[in-house]
C-alpha cells in the first residue's frame, strides 16, 4: 500500500461522515436557498483568506530534510494567492456590495475559527506536514463536489454558473490539476510519522469543516452575515 492509498483508506470514515451531512446532499441534488449559499461564502472567505498564511507558516517550519515539501508549498502558495477575492466577488454578485462589508465585520463563526486555529497550532506544534492533511480534504472535496453543487444551486435560481459561483467552479476545476501532483508528493514521503500526522490532520479537518456545514443548516447557525 502506498502512503497515498493509506491516507485515503484511513480518512475514508471521516470523509463518509462529511458526505452524509444533510445539507451537502441537498446542495448536490437540488441546490440550497440563496441566503444559505451566501452564508457559506462568508464562512468560506474566513478560512480561504488564511490558506496562503498557513502555507507560509508550514514553509517556515520546513527543515533541510523537507525540501520536497517546501517546493510543493511554494507552488501551492503561488496557485492559491488571491482566491479569497473570488469569494468576495461572488458575495457581491449574489447578496450585493453591502454584504461584502458585513463579511469584514467578523472573523467567521466557531467552526471556521476552530479550523483555522487548529491548523496554525498543528503546523507550529506538530510540524509542517500537517498542512497536507488540510490540502487533502479541501482539494479532494472541491474536485468531487464544488462544480456539481454550483450547478445545482445556480440552476435552482436560474443563474448562469459564472454569476456568483466563480470560487466554486474555478476552484473545482483548478484542484483537478492538483490531484496527481498531490498523490505523487504524498507517495514521496518516507517518514511514517509524517504520514500519521497528515492522516490525523485530515480526519480533524473533515470533522471541523463538517461542523461548519451543520451549523449553516441549523436554526441556531449563522444569521445571514453575508446576505
Amino acid at each position: 500500500m502506498t502512503p497515498f492509498e493509506r491516507l485515503v483508506r484511513e480518512s475514508a470514515g471521516a470523509k463518509a461522515r462529511f458526505r452524509d451531512i444533510p445539507v451537502i446532499g441537498r446542495a448536490l441534488d437540488e441546490g440550497v436557498p440563496m441566503d444559505l449559499y451566501a452564508d457559506y461564502l462568508g464562512q468560506a472567505y474566513h478560512h480561504v483568506r488564511h490558506t496562503c498564511p498557513l502555507l507560509a507558516a508550514a514553509l517556515e517550519h520546513c527543515g533541510p530534510e523537507d525540501e520536497r515539501l517546501a517546493a510543493a508549498l511554494r507552488e501551492y502558495i503561488e496557485e492559491e494567492e488571491g482566491h479569497e477575492a473570488w469569494i468576495l466577488d461572488d458575495i457581491a454578485a449574489v447578496a450585493g456590495p453591502d454584504a461584502v462589508s458585513r463579511v469584514f465585520g467578523y472573523e467567521g463563526d466557531a467552526p471556521v475559527r476552530a479550523l483555522v486555529g487548529f491548523m496554525y497550532d498543528a503546523i507550529a506544534r506538530r510540524g509542517p506536514y500537517a498542512m497536507l492533511g488540510m490540502v487533502h480534504v479541501l482539494e479532494g472535496i472541491s474536485v468531487e463536489l464544488a462544480s456539481r453543487a454550483a450547478a445545482a444551486i445556480s440552476e435552482r435560481f436560474g443563474r448562469t454558473p459564472e454569476a456568483g459561483f466563480s470560487y466554486m467552479t474555478s476552484h473545482g476545476a483548478l484542484d483537478q490539476e492538483h490531484v496527481a501532483f498531490f498523490e505523487e508528493l504524498i507517495n514521496g514521503i518516507k517518514d511514517d510519522k509524517a504520514i500519521d500526522l497528515i492522516i490525523d490532520t485530515a480526519n480533524v479537518v473533515y470533522e471541523l469543516w463538517g461542523w461548519m456545514f451543520e451549523r449553516l443548516d441549523s436554526p441556531r447557525g449563522v444569521q445571514s452575515h453575508a446576505a
